[in-house]
């Protein structure tokens, strides 16, 4: 099977969760004797040439280095790379990662007999940091989604149920998985290196993006009775580097330290070395972050959107009311004053995310989709139908 990937920043994985999927997804693909290419930005690998990672040959291609428009440029060429005439075979299966890059979903009908699956790893309109017009495209990216896809994916069940219940389509969930960490320092030099002492300061990792909300984690620290503790905001800016700048202007103190982005070993120091990790957001998919430190046995603090409730139920890491700084200020303090019942927490999540986030499990609900897309009839007379309006 030959299967283009559209809609991931690049390979290796630097930061952002689809970039994080696929590199744990399709080097297992390609090991099933399948050929994958991915379309990258160039502006993310840092070249225009081809490279091959984990088996996965990565094709940086050309693409605007603005906001909204990096991301879209680069889909748009991709998408034309894998049309018929431009490949010595065409692709079996093209698969759209995220509502942005799905917007191009319908291009390959016009000159392809390759089947289209989408992936939705969240509402990435609902998105605080875009504007009207990006909210516009990325909703008509869904609506293509919808159109054009010969089956989609969800992440998880809450957008499984957000497709049923808004435009009556089925979608196979098939969840995300955290990936291990690297061996990390046990001494512990780089956070010493950063004023950090293990088990003494509360860790968010991620893009810093209003959506993800770490100005309400930052307000909610700097008003807590601190005790020794620290806070290590850990994430680049990804298209909003004046709201990351207005962050570090307001916050950054000698108990609150910005890391930037962390990679590798420095990455896995970091969040293994925290007392407790906490994801505000007020919009997540299925949030890679948080299964990670579950998977390390980290303890976990997270606002109660639905899909922060599923993961964290029965004991398995505390919840605040979304968006409400009160609430999270009130769990920080807890958590310091109750590190034994964090420690119960962390080994519940452990367990939990080990039994029921498996990488090999995926990998076969994935080919499952390919499979049953390729079975499909290429020119039924539906889809002639659905071609004949556009």
């Amino acid at each position: 099977m030959r299967i283009a990937v559209i809609g991931a920043k690049g390979l290796p994985a630097q930061q952002g969760g689809i970039e994080h999927h696929c590199q744990e997804l399709y080097p297992r693909i390609v090991q099933q004797g399948h050929q994958v290419d991915l379309y990258a930005r160039s502006s993310y690998t840092g070249s225009l040439f081809r490279d091959t990672v984990n088996g996965v040959r990565v094709i940086s291609i050309p693409s605007l280095n603005l906001r909204g428009l990096d991301a879209l440029s680069c889909s748009l060429l991709g998408t034309l790379s894998t049309i018929a005439g431009f490949q010595e075979q065409p692709y079996d299966i093209i698969h759209f990662h995220a509502l942005g890059p799905s917007l191009f979903s319908g291009l390959p009908r016009f000159n392809t007999k390759s089947r289209v699956i989408v992936t939705c790893h969240g509402l990435d309109w609902a998105r605080a940091k875009w504007g009207r017009t990006s909210r516009w495209v990325l909703r008509q990216g869904e609506r293509n989604a919808l159109k054009f896809a010969d089956d989609m994916i969800a992440v998880s069940e809450d957008l499984q149920d957000y497709f049923q219940a808004t435009y009556q389509r089925e979608t196979h969930y098939i969840p995300n998985a955290p990936a291990s960490y690297v061996v990390s320092d046990p001494s512990f030099q780089f956070g010493q290196s950063l004023g950090l002492q293990p088990q003494k300061y509360f860790v968010f990792l991620g893009r810093l993006v209003p959506e993800k909300r770490p100005d309400l984690l930052l307000e909610a620290f700097s008003q807590l009775d601190q005790q020794g503790w620290k806070l290590a905001i850990v994430g680049g800016d990804s298209d909003s580097q004046g709201y990351a700048e207005l962050l570090k202007k307001q916050y950054a103190s000698e108990q609150v330290v910005f890391t930037g982005e962390l990679v590798g070993a420095k990455l896995a120091e970091i969040v293994r070395g925290g007392g407790l990790l906490v994801l505000p957001s007020d919009v997540e998919g299925m949030p890679l972050v948080l299964l990670e430190a579950m998977n390390e046995n980290v303890p976990v603090l997270a606002s109660d959107i639905d899909v922060h409730q599923k993961l964290l139920a029965n004991g398995r890491g505390l919840l605040f009311e979304v968006g409400q700084l009160e609430a999270c200020q009130q769990q920080l303090s807890w958590a310091i004053e109750h590190s034994k019942s964090l420690s119960l927490m962390a080994e519940a999540a452990q367990h939990y995310v080990r039994t029921v986030y498996n990488w090999d499990d995926i990998v076969q609900q994935t080919l499952a989709v390919y499979d049953r897309a390729l079975l499909s009839h290429p020119a039924s007379s539906e889809r002639q139908r659905e071609m004949s309006r556009v």
